[in-house]
């Protein structure tokens, strides 16, 4: 069997660890009010960040439009390229990564009215510039099948741990280059889809925006790996993304969770409270109860809760003094 050259040294187990660790951190926010809302943000920005890379000029509110079946003024084949986009990433869940036929389907779709070739790969040579220099020549055409062949093979069957398999076959993806165009979404799509295959919670983490926002060092990475005729380099860096990634949607989730706990200490007759003093600063608490409507002991206690919260404070004596609302 074939086995692409990769060493798994400290700096990589101690990335998986941390990311391991995250992962629970990241299941257990899933019952956050915000987490349904954040899937839907997180799957645009993917789709978003993945299309910039290579070049779709479309911001986030004309893709949000896109997909909301909104008309978008824009050049057609961006806004095709978003439409496909939308289709490979719907598909996502039922993608098996293992599938070299999965793979093709996804590509059929991604790349549908783009390319001659979407669903199959190439049939001639290609390679890699940057700017006017060609940084990589890829495996002659002929040797595309079995090269990918191989590249399954190993996926299939390698018992190595599954986010150093998802950035190996990503590097060996960009390396082998098999389609006419779309390699680059399609690498970082199937890698998303390897990982989903481990964690069902990597369906939802928008990767590709940490790639976006470093798209020099992930180029970088890919050529040190290269010159290196390995793809450690490549692990390493992408690794650290993730990393990154999640642990910026844990920071997300639980300032949100903070927000949504505030909002919930406010209960109607509080609101009442609050809006109350902001019309009259010196109203007292016999006022209080005759504009909300309940006994004077619920207006005490619910100031107190107020007070406590810091919504909420009293300036003065008791009788001379008077309330302020904290925005």
């Amino acid at each position: 069997m074939y086995t692409p050259p990769f060493t798994v040294n400290a700096k990589i187990i101690d990335l998986i660890s941390k990311i391991s660790e995250k992962i629970g951190e990241i299941n257990s926010l899933e019952s956050s009010p915000h987490h349904v809302n954040l899937r839907k943000e997180n799957r645009i920005k993917t789709i978003h960040s993945s299309l910039a890379i290579e070049n779709n000029s479309l911001s986030i509110e004309q893709i949000t439009a896109i997909i909301e079946g909104k008309r978008v003024l824009g050049a057609p084949n961006e806004i095709q390229e978003v439409k496909n986009a939308v289709q490979a990433y719907d598909l996502l869940l039922s993608l098996d990564s293992k599938s070299e036929k999965d793979l093709l389907r996804a590509h059929q779709l991604m790349m549908k009215d783009l390319v001659t070739r979407n669903g199959k790969y190439r049939d001639d040579g290609v390679g890699i510039l940057d700017g006017s220099e060609v940084v990589h020549i890829a495996p002659p055409a002929d040797r595309v099948p079995a090269l990918m062949a191989d590249l399954f093979e190993w996926l299939k069957k390698s018992d190595v741990h599954p986010l150093i398999k998802s950035c190996v076959f990503h590097y060996e993806f960009e390396f082998i280059h098999p389609f006419q165009d779309g390699n680059g979404r399609m690498g970082r799509l199937w890698q998303t889809v390897i990982l989903k295959d481990w964690k069902d919670v990597f369906a939802w983490i928008p990767v590709e925006t940490l790639v976006k926002e470093n798209q020099s060092a992930y180029y970088k990475a890919l050529n040190t790996s290269d010159t290196n005729a390995e793809s450690t380099s490549f692990i390493e860096f992408f690794l650290d993304l993730i990393l990154k990634t999640i642990e910026e949607i844990i920071s997300t989730e639980k300032s949100e969770k903070v927000t949504l706990k505030v909002t919930e200490k406010v209960s109607l007759n509080q609101q009442k409270i609050i809006d109350s003093i902001k019309k009259n600063p010196h109203i007292t608490i016999t006022e209080l109860a005759e504009i909300i409507g309940i006994a004077r002991k619920n207006i005490v206690n619910n100031m107190k809760k107020l007070q406590d919260s810091g919504r909420i404070v009293r300036h003065g004596a008791k009788k001379n003094g008077w309330w302020e609302v904290v925005e």
